[in-house]
């Protein structure tokens, strides 16, 4: 006979006694119309409620835990590493995603053998008053994308704040989430993303929130979290972001020196003294992205080779590199006091020249600022 397969539903918990009566009735009775195909436990993570919302758990024969440290992703995290099941299917203890429709999450998890199955709303039917304007045409959409940019190979996130979802245990504790926020909800994507892991999408319907409810979710602070937390993954944005920028400024850097004049096209000038000050601020800018993915770089485990080498170099490399940079600033300097000592120091007839010895000894300083700074952060 074949062995049944086991889920565990995790709902997170903080002060639902309104709600986790709805949420534990609907799931009572998923184990017993599907006894037959899955052994079932329900679980509830219990982050420091007050109500009667862990008696209510219990009398619906749910199995409590308590997630001692706060948070949306605390809870859930507890939850799921306790559970006895090798499927895992969570969703809000608020009743606005309807349980009874986690069967076709489970049952696509299966027949795939994926990872995780996310349960779309943008997919399927989202009732009046259950999702506000910002979040449906703005948030989402807009986290969809970065991750979606950054992180997608093969798959395609299409609704990334669902909290509706369904994934082997197996696979979650492989992806290592660390979240204790509702930011938790992006990392798991990214997680499994990074992995490669095997994901789809299945439609499930979004409800209002009950009269009377008050709503964890703090609109702007949890949207930032999330941004925060999946830039945090993405070094490789700046770096390759930065070193356009900077390659394309200083190359119209070097080409105004060559050049000489200014070059009128179309009606605006180019090569002035004016856009060599416009392409020394973006060598700059470049050089600063470049450098806050380097910074991310020191917690990351895999980077980009460039990133590798800096992160890696020895300390007396490092110091060598380092004051070879301030041995060329220092020459730099120097070449100007002395550019301006033959005027009597009245004025700088050579500005082109003074633009670019200026911006390159603030890139070597930069520079060295941030390598520095990546190896003080990497040994913390």
């Amino acid at each position: 006979m074949k062995k049944k397969k086991s889920v565990t539903f995790v709902i997170p918990c903080l002060n639902e006694e309104k709600t986790l009566p709805f949420v534990l009735e609907k799931l009572v009775t998923i184990r017993k119309d599907y006894n037959s195909l899955y052994e079932i436990e329900i679980l509830v993570s219990d982050n420091g409620s007050t109500d009667k919302s862990v008696s209510i758990a219990k009398k619906f024969g749910a199995r409590v835990v308590s997630a001692k440290e706060k948070g949306y992703g605390s809870a859930l995290d507890t939850g799921i590493r306790n559970a006895k099941g090798e499927i895992i299917v969570f969703a809000d203890a608020d009743d606005t995603y309807d349980f009874l429709e986690s069967p076709a999450l489970i049952k696509k998890l299966i027949e795939t053998d994926s990872d995780m199955v996310i349960g779309s709303r943008l997919d399927g039917t989202i009732h009046k008053g259950a999702m506000p304007f910002l979040h449906r045409y703005l948030g989402t959409p807009v986290i969809n994308w970065i991750i979606n940019l950054l992180y997608a190979k093969k798959t395609k996130i299409r609704d990334s704040n669902s909290g509706f979802r369904c994934f082997k245990k197996e696979s979650y504790l492989r992806w290592n989430v660390k979240s204790k926020g509702m930011e938790f909800a992006s990392e798991l994507l990214i997680k499994a993303l990074i992995h490669d892991s095997l994901m789809y999408h299945v439609p499930v319907s979004l409800y209002p929130d009950k009269v009377g409810r008050i709503p964890h979710l703090r609109t702007w602070r949890d949207g930032m979290r999330h941004l925060l937390r999946i830039l945090f993954y993405g070094s490789h944005l700046f770096e390759r972001t930065g070193i356009v920028i900077f390659v394309l400024a200083w190359s119209q850097l070097l080409i105004s020196v060559f050049v000489g004049k200014v070059i009128s096209v179309f009606g605006v000038n180019f090569y002035g003294l004016h856009s060599m000050l416009l392409f020394s601020f973006l060598s700059v800018l470049g050089l600063t992205l470049w450098g806050t993915g380097l910074l991310i770089a020191t917690k990351q485990a895999k980077v980009s080779s460039i990133y590798q080498f800096i992160l890696s170099m020895e300390e007396d490399r490092l110091f060598f590199v380092l004051l070879s940079g301030l041995g060329i600033i220092a020459l730099a300097i120097v070449w100007i006091f002395i550019q301006w000592q033959k005027s009597g120091f009245v004025f700088i007839n050579f500005e082109r020249e003074f633009i670019v010895a200026t911006n390159l000894s603030l890139t070597l300083l930069i520079f060295g600022l941030q390598a520095v700074t990546a190896h003080i952060i990497k040994r913390d």
